[in-house]
This record gives structure tokens, sequence and C-alpha cells, in this order.
């Protein structure tokens, strides 16, 4: 069995998790930047999110070419899965395969909702500071059935009647 294209393979494998799980942190650093009212810092966040996902497409790029390598190596047709890679190896590496395969499996579904979450709380400032220009500007913003802000009536900043 050949192994410089597996071990190359699991090598960039490696990488990448590192790059997820990289990612993960910088996603989490977001949220608590969202979280904890320290918005001055969201655009260091992001851009630090944005510079692991750069990293994330090249490493993609290498571990596609290192996947096509070893499939190559192991008489499969381009492209395979982990889990085709893993059913033409023997052990040690049909384990390392798999472990690779849950890891991608289990931390992709942790960035997703991370992600997601981060979505939610960006849209719900987003929503909030939208509210409050309007009401600075005079006019009073109510939320539409998608929860948009729809301008409506003024709006005042003090109660006079008080």
């Amino acid at each position: 069995m050949p192994t410089t294209s597996l071990e190359n393979l699991s090598s960039l494998l490696w990488r990448e998790r590192e790059l997820l799980e990289l990612l993960l942190y910088k996603l989490e650093v977001e949220q608590l930047v969202l979280t904890g009212g320290k918005q001055h810092w969201l655009a260091a966040a992001a851009r630090e999110v944005e510079a692991v996902l750069e990293d994330i497409r090249d490493a993609e790029l290498l571990r596609a070419i290192a996947v096509d390598a070893a499939a190559g190596d192991l008489g499969l047709p381009p492209a395979p899965s982990l889990a085709d890679i893993a059913g033409a190896c023997t052990e040690p590496w049909r384990g390392i395969w798999l472990d690779h395969r849950d890891s991608f499996t289990t931390v992709t579904s942790q960035i997703t909702d991370m992600a997601q979450g981060n979505r939610v709380l960006l849209t719900a400032g987003y929503q909030a500071a939208q509210a409050t220009l309007l009401a600075m500007s005079g006019t009073s913003g109510t939320y539409g059935a998608d929860g948009a802000v729809a301008s409506g009536r003024p709006a005042s900043m003090i109660d006079w009647n008080l």
C-alpha cells in the first residue's frame, strides 16, 4: 500500500482540522464580542474569522489534490469520500480516516451552529441600531411581519406630559 500519498493526505487533514477548530474559536470570540457589549471589537473579530476562512479555502484545495493522489494510489475514482478511502485501506489507516471523518463532522456541526447564532445576534443588533436611528431622526419604527423595521409616526425623545 503506498504510504507517501496517505501520509501527505493525513498531514493535510490534520492541518485542516486545526484550522476548523481555530475557526470555531474565532466564531466564539465573535459571539462573546456581540453578547458582551464590546461592539468596537466586532470588525477585528470579523476580520479574524475571514482570515481563517481564507486559510481553510487554501487547505481545501491542497486536500482535494492530495485526495485525488491517494485515490489514484488506492485504485479509487477521483474525489472519493474519507469513508471510501477508509474502505480501501487496512488498519491503522482505516481508523485514521474514520477518525478524521468523525472529527470533521463534529466540528462542522459546531461551526454551523455557532455561525447561525452569530447571524441571529448580528441581525438583532442591526435591527436595534436601525430602530434607534429612526427614533433619533424623528420617526419611530415599527416591526413588520418579516422583522424589518418599518417607518411610522413621528417620535418624541421627551414626554412633555410629565
